[in-house]
């Protein structure tokens, strides 16, 4: 993954995605070591970046929430409403920073959450209507700017999070994460 803004938010992006199965434990390693490389630095960081391509899907659970917790960073358990939206909110920062067209973030949104996630659900709606175009009165580019538009409006909000369910580092979150396909 390509940077789209500093390698802490990088590594907080990559850390949802993963999260939800939406990025593989060495993507993460990666992050880790960019995050080292740009100046951040922690123990548990350190551990995280030290990961080899065949450590990565075992020590990333064990790793993460301590390396992400000691940069004040915020590991969302699986499952979590506040992870499902930080990662919806990683896939938007990935199309404005040219990472996948609108209507991959169109088609990943509507795989990965269908309608059931309020703040994108309208992402997933455009899916629908990427499905549509040859019957309806919309062209592909169309459905493409109103995609980059509601992206556009996402990016602008603040986050929210949720009493009790931003996450933290509780024990085994990582492992349970393991478990879920996606992406």
């Amino acid at each position: 993954m390509q940077p789209t803004s500093s390698p802490a938010q990088d590594l907080q992006n990559l850390a949802a995605l993963w999260s939800l199965g939406g990025v593989r434990a060495v993507e993460v390693v990666d992050a880790a070591c960019n995050a080292l490389l740009a100046g951040l630095d922690s123990p548990a960081l350190r551990r995280l970046a030290a990961c080899t391509r065949a450590e990565a899907d075992y020590d990333v659970p064990d790793f993460l929430p301590a390396a992400l917790g000691e940069l004040g960073l915020v590991f969302y358990p699986y499952g979590s409403n506040a992870g499902e939206e930080a990662a919806a909110r990683s896939l938007v920062s990935r199309m404005l920073a040219g990472e996948m067209t609108p209507r991959e973030l169109a088609f990943r949104i509507h795989q990965q959450f269908g309608h059931d996630l309020p703040l994108v659900e309208r992402l997933a709606a455009f899916d629908d209507e990427y499905d549509i175009l040859e019957y309806g009165d919309k062209t592909a580019e169309q459905v493409d700017a109103e995609v980059r538009t509601e992206a556009l409006r996402l990016a602008e909000q603040s986050p929210a999070q949720p009493a009790g369910d931003a996450g933290g580092a509780g024990a085994g979150s990582g492992q349970a994460a393991l478990g879920r396909g996606g992406f």
